[in-house]
């Protein structure tokens, strides 16, 4: 059945299309951080690849270090949870499961995040 609303009328009230310009942007500058981040992670992984227990675990005491695993991991899942979220919001069809997936999502990130974060921390700050 045909609609005797116009194209604007029927538009009006789904939504703005500047809201994913936030999300699109916060993906972005994650992915150019995460760079340099993972280059450098991976550069001083392969370097320590034959060092002992001990060696890994002063290099990751040393501040600047810690730090920079920090960035690395915040990003790393900051960058996980936006772009799980674009695939769910995408290709899970359904009110409750859509939604159910991205608390999940987001519930997993945050947890898996924090306790990267933690364990990172519990190291810088006890050697």
């Amino acid at each position: 059945m045909n609609s005797l609303r116009s194209a604007l009328g029927r538009a009006r009230g789904l939504g703005s299309a500047k809201e994913g310009v936030e999300h699109w942007w916060a993906q972005r500058v994650t992915a150019v951080a995460l760079v340099p981040l993972v280059l450098w992670l991976a550069y001083s992984i392969a370097r320590l690849s034959f060092a002992g227990h001990a060696a890994v675990i002063a290099w990751i005491a040393q501040p600047w270090v810690a730090i920079a695993l920090v960035l690395t991991l915040f990003a790393t899942f900051y960058h996980a949870k936006l772009g799980l979220q674009v695939v769910i919001e995408d290709y899970v069809h359904g009110g409750f499961a859509k939604h159910a997936m991205l608390l999940l999502n987001t519930f997993a990130m945050f947890v898996l995040g924090a306790g990267s974060i933690f364990a990172v921390l519990k190291i810088a700050f006890q050697g």
